[in-house]
């Protein structure tokens, strides 16, 4: 199982090694898939290196007690103590399926328009309230404590006004697992777990929901969340999904490179992981359902879109180097600091203020120069790398002399060309950049 870290930043596994949580957002993979295809896509996603699957329970589409590909309903009777035990086993034969291929169920207990008083309007009789919160999250936990979850509330909605009938369902997950599994709050777009729960007992992590604008910038909110006290880990739950390259509608040409760009704005500011999703997976679309957000293909076809390799790639660098000591650290850059769009993120191992980094990694999203202060690596020589965040490969530029305040430029200069530089102290001899060892 899992745990947070010593130091409250990352998540780790029980014998301490680090977790990577690479999530991918399967909304309503128990509700439209049947088993072969529950199988091909978990398949899909374990090759390719995720680790989480985020899914829910009670979804948002079709109506609250919509049936399952099976057609099965969770709850036919509209009550909460009384759910339909075919339902819940296509829910466990997925989870374990997951398991059995080395990935966490990210599991949500409900879309949040089922819960208490929501966008809705009060006037709505609500499947979960004041009432049965807790017996629900007892129910779940009892079934679930002994797979890989990791808890997720919230489901696309604010926590204010629902604080109460959130909490009670986490109390009562916890009382059924045991307290075993890890929890966290999905919010809504452009909005953080930390703004309601962030001094809830029950919550382990924060989650923020960036949102879906192909222009949005996400490191402000990984900054804002990783600065709180008491330090909890955090990360970017939703951001901008990507679309195919032949399929990409003009309101929101959301390809690979925004993609990328913000899984490394979010990682390199502090989270200690990132979610990729795209718009067909989320809602497992295919005929006869309607489609939603502009999407033509179903998600078979989008299982391979690039973004998805590519966030791979980007935990296969972070894992090559020391993670668990990493810290973000913008005082590195001396000049050529830009912001937006622009922005140059930093990330880097030691204590902050100190000269003791082993290694510096640098987020160019584009071409520019920049002075960055290489003299937070204590070692005297450096061997410098650059990462291509597009194809997981590094070219080794060489070694030379730590000179302190140095300048460095991306070695192409070409649209949505991005790169990584990784500065290493010559003498810790890391391995290529986006290679982990065993």
């Amino acid at each position: 199982m899992l745990r947070v870290s010593d130091n409250g930043r990352f998540l780790v596994h029980d014998d301490g090694r680090p977790f990577f949580f690479l999530g991918d957002t399967a909304w309503e993979l128990f509700h439209r898939l049947n088993r072969p295809d529950a199988d091909h896509y978990l398949e899909n996603r374990a090759a390719k290196g995720f680790t989480v699957i985020q899914a829910v329970v009670l979804g948002e589409l079709d109506g609250l007690n919509a049936p399952n590909a099976n057609g099965d309903r969770p709850f036919p009777e509209n009550d909460i103590d009384k759910p339909n035990e075919a339902y819940f086993a296509h829910v466990d034969y997925i989870v374990a399926k997951a398991a059995s291929l080395g990935l966490y169920t990210g599991m949500l207990p409900t879309w949040g328009s089922h819960v208490g008083v929501n966008w809705a309007g009060a006037n709505r009789k609500y499947l979960i309230d004041g009432d049965n919160a807790r017996r629900y999250g007892r129910f779940l936990g009892r079934r679930y404590g002994h797979q890989p979850i990791i808890w997720i509330l919230g489901g696309d909605r604010p926590g204010c006004g629902n604080e109460e009938i959130w909490t009670q369902l986490a109390e009562g997950l916890e009382d059924g697992d045991g307290g075993r599994g890890l929890m966290s709050y999905h919010p809504y777009g452009g909005n953080q777990s930390s703004l309601w729960f962030h001094d809830a007992a029950w919550l382990d992590f924060n989650m923020s929901q960036s949102g879906h604008n192909p222009t949005s910038t996400n490191y402000p909110m990984i900054q804002r969340d990783y600065r709180l006290k008491p330090v909890k880990p955090c990360m970017d739950a939703e951001p901008a999904y990507e679309y195919p390259a032949n399929d990409m509608p003009e309101a929101r040409p959301v390809d690979a490179f925004s993609v990328r760009i913000k899984g490394y704005w979010a990682v390199f500011s502090g989270a200690f992981g990132h979610t990729y999703g795209t718009h067909a997976i989320w809602q497992m679309y295919d005929a006869p359902h309607t489609p939603h957000w502009e999407v033509h293909l179903p998600w078979r076809q989008v299982l391979d879109l690039p973004g998805a390799g590519q966030m791979a790639m980007m935990k296969n660098l972070m894992l090559s180097r020391p993670f668990l000591t990493r810290i973000p650290d913008e005082s590195l850059i001396r000049s050529g600091m830009a912001w937006g769009l622009e922005h140059v993120a930093i990330t880097r191992d030691g204590a902050a203020g100190r000269c003791d980094a082993t290694y510096i990694m640098a987020y160019f999203p584009k071409h520019c120069r920049v002075l960055l202060n290489a003299a937070r690596i204590a070692g005297a020589r450096l061997r410098v790398w650059w990462f291509n965040p597009r194809d997981g490969k590094a070219q080794r530029v060489g070694e030379m002399d730590n000179r302190g305040v140095m300048e460095f430029a991306p070695p192409t200069n070409g649209e949505k060309e991005d790169w990584v530089l990784v500065l290493d102290d010559e003498r810790c001899s890391y391995p290529t950049p986006g290679t982990v060892t065993k």
